[in-house]
């Protein structure tokens, strides 16, 4: 039995499924895939009752626990988000199928041809907290890219993943895909996410989705190759040229539509030119907004708190912000060269060469003009779903979707040549 393993043993056993099941994806046409992710999200949508159900025990045992109202917002599923979660795996199965694009082809003097090509990665490991449409999303794309996936909820979302993840399989294996493909992790022992992180060469790539405690301490145990984000310290810059309407409308959006998301806003930077810093200020605060301010912005705005250094380094995951005054253009870049996270930084002004350089001199996996930080997403980038936002500079970056959870291969197609 599974259950009577040691964790090690456990992931072990569970990759090695895995990786059969990985290979049996590879025999499988696109169409075949498309099919078992169409089916899993039908069985999504008739098992809407259990699944919130399960998640109304989750919920009730997370708030009995302490959990905040940000973590809270990330468990709870209702009719909707259920509905969001199939839609998502359907998407998914419209998707180009990035497995065996030709990426480019050369032909050599001697006549060979050289060819790079879109391949699988193989066991991918999501280790995730809260969010149980996470177990949807990412099991719907590892699928689609030809990988197989092991799944490791966290500990609050025990219920919600089980009910969600009975539901897919059984969709899979119905339409003739492995369900083997994905698994999850049962165990709620933390020793099983170090067992993941320890298990070089059975499980070939780690995506951790969830808080910095987790996150940090997959990036410092891991012995697999990690695709993660630390945190989400996104800024807004509101430059002198901003329309004043566009500008709150983006800046209200970009922190409060849903606070407890990695592509929220935590620091609103005004430029010092800006005709009415205190109108963006307040726009924030009649929202239920807590604002936290530098002296320049506690000069125009006096009802404000003050902003210790911590604050620029904060993600707050919540109804604060942060906020400053700069000294234009340069003033917030340098202010977002200091504290960004490399995730999402945007800008607000109607100067297109000022626009330019913003988008040019930032550094983050998503730099984003007369547009809200919430968008950082991968079905608002058209990808269906994601596995997770990227801020390293290896292999992928942003929302990471199918085409960055393939690798590639070469094929050398030759006509007899020897070199000789």
């Amino acid at each position: 039995m599974l259950d009577s393993q040691s964790p090690s043993a456990l992931i072990a056993t569970m990759a090695g499924e895995a990786r059969a099941a990985a290979q049996a994806l590879a025999l499988l046409s696109t169409e075949q895939r498309r099919a078992g992710l169409r089916a899993a999200a039908e069985a999504l949508r008739a098992a809407r009752a259990e699944i919130i159900a399960a998640n109304a025990l989750d919920m009730e045992r997370g708030a009995a626990n302490g959990l905040s109202p940000a973590m809270l917002d990330r468990l709870r599923l209702d009719d909707a988000r259920v509905a969001a979660m199939a839609d998502g795996v359907a998407t998914v199965a419209t998707l180009d199928d990035p497995v065996g694009a030709t990426i480019d082809e050369v032909t050599r003097p001697n006549g060979l041809v050289l060819r790079r090509v879109r391949v699988p990665i193989g066991v991918i490991g999501i280790i995730y907290e809260s969010r149980p449409n996470v177990t949807a999303d990412a099991a719907a794309l590892c699928v689609m890219s030809g990988n197989a996936a092991v799944l490791r909820g966290g500990s609050e979302a025990v219920e919600s993943n089980a009910a969600i993840h009975r539901a897919f399989v059984a969709g899979l294996a119905q339409a003739g895909v492995p369900a083997g493909a994905v698994q999850r992790v049962a165990t709620t022992d933390r020793a099983a996410v170090g067992a993941m992180l320890t298990a070089d060469g059975l499980i070939d790539l780690i995506v951790p989705r969830g808080g910095k405690s987790l996150v940090a301490r997959v990036q410092a145990e891991a012995r697999v190759p990690v695709l993660a984000h630390l945190d989400g310290i996104n800024h807004v810059f509101v430059h002198a040229a901003a329309d004043r309407a566009m500008a709150e409308r983006i800046v209200v959006d970009a922190k409060m539509r849903r606070t407890g998301i990695c592509g929220a806003m935590e620091t609103l930077l005004i430029d010092i030119a800006y005709p009415d810093p205190a109108a963006l200020i307040a726009a924030l605060v009649a929202t239920g907004c807590e604002v936290r301010g530098d002296g320049r912005a506690r000069a125009v705005a006096p009802g404000i708190a003050a902003a210790d250094d911590a604050d620029w380094d904060t993600e707050y995951l919540d109804a604060i912000a942060s906020v400053a005054l700069v000294d234009g253009l340069e003033g917030a870049l340098a202010h977002i060269a200091r504290h960004a996270s490399h995730h999402t930084d945007a800008i607000v002004t109607a100067d297109e060469g000022v626009a330019q350089r913003f988008l040019a001199q930032v550094d983050s996996a998503i730099v984003l003009w007369n547009a809200s930080t919430q968008f950082a997403d991968g079905g608002e980038f058209g990808l269906g779903a994601e596995i997770g936002i990227a801020t390293g500079r290896l292999h992928a970056r942003g929302p990471v979707a199918l085409e960055g959870l393939t690798t590639y291969k070469w094929l050398g197609l030759g006509t007899g040549q020897v070199r000789g």
